[in-house]
């Protein structure tokens, strides 16, 4: 799944307009106008496609996260440059404010369950033993149950 294809289905998913999704941008730190959102919502080979870049989604997630959580004191959230199924997943989780459990329920409304041992595999550090690399079917499924 590309950037775009997950920023596509939240818009969806939260029928958010584009005066929404330029107001979440902005709490990631993100100036953006209607026309790039415009680009960045259609499909690579429509004419005006603009691809999302990694850093410009991890600012739209951060913005998310604000807009669904609320600003945490302190430190402002760091937009990471390169994104991973695996960080997306967890911003998502984090914005939601989603226990395993409810992750698993999502998985299951899509008719795709899957062990809880198998779902933290996808919250832990790269560098641990027991970390499994989240796929773009994972990801798929769990947008899909946040839909149903």
């Amino acid at each position: 799944m590309t950037n775009n294809d997950i920023l596509r289905r939240l818009r969806f998913i939260y029928d958010y307009n584009d005066t929404t999704m330029i107001d979440i941008f902005a709490l990631g730190n993100c100036k953006t106008n209607r026309e790039t959102i415009s680009g960045n919502l259609k499909k690579e080979n429509d004419e005006g496609y603009i691809r999302l870049s990694d850093y410009d989604f991890a600012m739209f997630l951060n913005g998310f996260i604000i807009l669904q959580r609320g600003k945490q004191e302190g430190k402002e959230p760091v937009a990471e440059k390169v994104l991973n199924n695996n960080i997306i997943f967890r911003k998502l989780k984090i914005a939601l404010n989603l226990k395993d459990e409810d992750i698993l329920k999502l998985l299951e409304i899509a008719e795709y369950p899957i062990s809880k041992h198998e779902l933290s595999a996808f919250f832990r550090k790269p560098d641990n033993s027991k970390y499994r690399e989240c796929k773009d079917q994972i990801l798929r499924y769990f947008l899909i149950g946040l839909q149903k």
